[in-house]
């Protein structure tokens, strides 16, 4: 995921440029805090008490240079138009924030808003049109023929969630002033890995790790994905 960030604003803005970020929904900060390290201004808003006090330790552990780089504030997402100024940023990120949203269209067409033209839009989506998948590897069947005619799901904290199709996407993407630059999939082969598993050797890992950046690139494998990273770009 943070590579294909990293890609992305390689691609579109000039080398060197520190950007103007914000991080809607920034959880721990893991993505705030890889782009301030890079160089960026980072603002990270979180509407988590918790997840914001884990976010304030690991950027006090951070050096000063850094840590003049990054704000963090606890808000919602749905309310960007009361924390900032149309046309601030020049990257916002919404990771892993949609599928708890029930009316994902007027966040979406806020966010859009806070970037500057030319700005890059960087969503990470469950992915609609594979919800049948992890049940159907896992021997639900119930559960799987189920998933084909929704987009509603239990996630694995039990919690009742949504998923977002491509097509759904892509279409609010372009409605909104941001059109679809560029999509990947997350998570094709890993789907099935818990989070608090331990991680391989280094060598496995690495590859890995290749195999999934080569697959959330390459169809057919990036449409099963269980995440879509889309990228829309705001127009000038």
């Amino acid at each position: 995921m943070g590579r294909q960030v990293e890609e992305q604003i390689t691609h579109r803005f000039p080398v060197g440029q520190r950007l103007r970020v914000l991080d809607v929904g920034m959880g721990q900060g893991t993505q705030a805090l890889r782009l301030a390290r890079a160089g960026h201004k980072v603002t990270g808003l979180e509407q988590d008490p918790a997840m914001l006090a884990v976010a304030h330790a690991a950027l006090a552990a951070e050096p000063a240079g850094i840590r003049d780089r990054v704000q963090l504030l606890e808000g919602d997402g749905r309310e960007t138009g009361a924390h900032f100024v149309p046309g601030s940023f020049d990257v916002v990120l919404c990771h892993g924030v949609l599928m708890y949203v029930s009316e994902a269209d007027a966040m979406l067409a806020g966010l859009a808003r806070m970037l500057a033209p030319g700005g890059l839009l960087s969503l990470l989506v469950r992915n609609g049109d594979a919800l049948a998948l992890r049940p159907g590897l896992a021997g639900d069947w119930t559960g799987a023929l189920g998933a084909f005619d929704t987009v509603d799901y239990t996630n694995r904290l039990g919690l009742d969630v949504r998923a977002d199709r491509l097509a759904d996407l892509t279409a609010t993407l372009s409605g909104i002033g941001a059109p679809l630059h560029t999509w990947y999939g997350v998570r094709v082969f890993t789907d099935g890995t818990e989070a608090g598993e331990a991680l391989p050797p280094e060598e496995e890992l690495t590859r890995l790790l290749a195999a999934e950046e080569r697959a959330g690139r390459t169809d057919p494998y990036r449409a099963v994905a269980a995440l879509l990273h889309l990228c829309g770009v705001r127009g000038q």
